[in-house]
C-alpha cells in the first residue's frame, strides 16, 4: 500500500486524501479501516494483484446515504498499474457484490473532466451518465467540471 500508491502525491491529491510517508501511519489508517465503530470500515476493499499478491490499490464506498440506499463509489490504483484494467475489474466485481450482498440499491461516482483516466474506468463500466449524483444533490450544488455516473439494482 505504501510502495505502491499511499505515498505517492500524484494518487493521493487526486483521490483527495493526505500522503502517508512511513508505515506508522499506513498502520494508524488500517486501524481505522478494520476498527468495527469505524465508518471507514463498513465498505473498502484493497486491490490485489494477482501475479504480485501486493496492494496495488483500493476501492470503497466513500459515502453511504441509508435513507435511499445509495452509495457513492472512490478507487484509486497507483501508477505503475495503470492500463491494466486492475480499476476495471475491481468496479464490475464490487457493482455484482453491492447488489447481490447489500441493501443498497444504487451506486454513484463522479470524476473532474480532465481525469480521463478515471473516467475511462466509469466508461467501460456498465454505470451510465446522470446529470447528478447524491453528494451534489444533499450539498445543493451543481456538478462543475465533474461527469457523473450511477447504476441501479436490477438495471446491470
Amino acid at each position: 500500500m505504501l510502495r505502491n500508491w499511499a505515498a505517492d502525491p500524484d494518487i493521493q491529491t487526486e483521490y483527495g486524501e493526505p500522503v502517508y510517508t512511513d508505515i506508522a501511519q499506513v498502520n494508524e489508517l488500517l486501524d481505522q479501516y478494520i476498527s468495527p465503530a469505524g465508518e471507514k470500515s463498513r465498505y473498502r476493499w484493497a486491490i490485489i494483484e494477482k501475479a504480485s499478491g501486493e496492494n496495488i490499490g483500493q476501492i470503497a464506498f466513500c459515502k453511504i446515504w441509508e435513507d435511499c440506499r445509495t452509495a457513492e463509489v472512490e478507487y484509486c490504483i497507483g501508477k505503475r498499474f495503470w492500463g491494466r484494467g486492475y480499476a476495471g475489474e475491481a468496479l464490475s466485481a464490487l457493482i455484482g457484490y453491492t447488489f447481490s450482498h447489500t441493501p443498497i440499491e444504487k451506486l454513484e461516482a463522479y470524476h473532474r473532466a480532465e481525469n480521463t483516466k478515471s473516467g475511462r474506468v466509469l466508461e467501460k463500466s456498465d454505470m451510465h451518465i446522470t446529470k447528478t449524483v447524491q453528494r451534489f444533490v444533499r450539498e445543493g450544488t451543481e456538478p462543475e467540471g465533474e461527469v457523473c455516473y450511477c447504476i441501479e439494482k436490477g438495471k446491470v
